[in-house]
């Protein structure tokens, strides 16, 4: 479908040059703050739920930029929401700020949670011509408990009809496969023994995390290749002359869809539970919190974004056969229209979780990618509330309690 605006013909993921140009002059007007935004968050990296500082940076802003605050949201003392706008249409940017122990924002989060700003501050400009509704959803601990999980299962995205975020990545990515994911903490408790006078007397904690890690071991040459399944002890006893009456270990399993996942976490419980079976000893299994949604990419908006990045002299590559790591948008994704693409930069091939992607963090590039990431998800913003069409999909969907 096109439509013809002023002797120019675009697409009907194109928002018209009119709102487009607003859009940019906001994004141009802002950058200096969001780039700075990136760089402060980049400085002083906070870990998943003590994001505190981080969270008032963010909201500073937006409080300066006339959104009314939220915070703590959801249960989560580091959440808030920032909403402008009373238009009927509510665009959700989710914006992330956690970072990783020791090696800081090497998941690029602090590009994150500045372009998700930029995008919102962009769209702001033209909530009132589009009937628009801007939410800003601060979004905390996606690398460890899952906030956005938890945020969902609050209703903070109840009013929500699409969502959207960047992620920071050496590559322009769009439709970007993700598994599903759950993470355990082990315990097992056992009885302390003297280990040469009356070893007999005890029951092995150790042993019994030690049979669960071979069980796990043999159970991998059963699974499918794209199912990653990882095992750390971080317990195993005090002294070598005392039975170890405790032991703890994390499990994580990844796999392509939900289905799968719940299949492995039962044969995985099985061999936990062989531990404990041959030893004697008790087993606690405690979820790190919430398990994680493969993403879903809706397809008009991820369009959108793709001619926006071409607009912007990009070319996103689609990496939907190439499964990659986990996130917890996916849990968005699976109930609200979203999109999650990757926002490139130059890492020097750096990977994700290293001290060497952190150290590209507030570069000349980095700074672009905020930018650029914040332009392309307003325009897709705009397309949205744009289109009859879409209007129309986004209001039925939300009104449905099972969309």
């Amino acid at each position: 479908m096109t439509s013809t605006t002023n002797d120019t013909t675009r697409t009907a993921n194109d928002p018209t040059s009119s709102v487009k140009g607003v859009i940019e002059q906001a994004v141009a007007r802002w950058s200096a703050d969001l780039v700075e935004l990136s760089h402060s968050l980049h400085r002083e990296p906070e870990l998943g739920c003590a994001e505190y500082k981080s969270r008032d940076k963010l909201v500073g802003l937006l409080e300066r930029a006339g959104f009314t605050v939220e915070s703590p949201v959801g249960g989560l003392d580091t959440a808030f929401t920032a909403v402008t706008g009373s238009g009927d249409l509510t665009i959700g940017l989710c914006a992330e700020y956690d970072a990783l122990p020791e090696i800081g924002h090497a998941c690029g989060h602090n590009v994150n949670g500045a372009a998700s700003l930029g995008a919102a501050l962009a769209l702001a400009a033209v909530a009132d011509e589009l009937g628009l509704r801007v939410k800003v959803i601060g979004t905390p601990a996606e690398e460890t408990i899952g906030g956005k999980a938890y945020l969902l299962e609050a209703g903070v995205f109840d009013d929500v009809a699409a969502a959207m975020m960047v992620h920071a990545s050496g590559e322009d990515v769009i439709r970007g496969a993700t598994r599903a994911l759950s993470m355990w903490e082990v315990e097992y408790t056992g009885t302390p023994a003297h280990a040469a006078s009356a070893p007999w007397r005890g029951v092995n904690a150790l042993d019994a995390v030690s049979i669960a890690y071979h069980s796990v071991g043999l159970l991998r040459q059963q699974l499918r290749p794209d199912v990653i399944l990882s095992f750390v002890v971080l317990e195993g006893g005090q002294a070598a002359n005392v039975i170890p009456s405790r032991s703890r270990a994390v499990v994580e399993l990844r796999t392509a869809s939900t289905e799968e996942l719940h299949e492995l976490q039962a044969r995985v419980r099985n061999c936990l539970e062989a531990g404990a079976l041959a030893t004697g000893a008790s087993l606690t299994i405690t979820p790190q919190g919430r398990d994680f949604e493969p993403l879903h990419h809706d397809e008009f908006m991820t369009t959108a974004y793709a001619h926006a990045m071409a607009g912007l002299g990009r070319a996103p590559v689609d990496r939907s056969d190439r499964p990659g790591g986990s996130t917890d948008m996916g849990n968005v994704s699976a109930v609200i229209p979203s999109i999650h693409p990757s926002i490139g930069y130059d890492v020097e091939g750096a990977a994700h979780h290293t001290r060497e992607f952190a150290a590209h963090g507030a570069t000349p590039s980095a700074d672009r990618a905020v930018l650029d990431g914040a332009l392309g998800m307003a325009l897709v913003g705009a397309a949205l509330a744009q289109s009859p069409e879409q209007r129309q999909r986004l209001h039925q969907l939300l009104a449905r309690p099972d969309s």
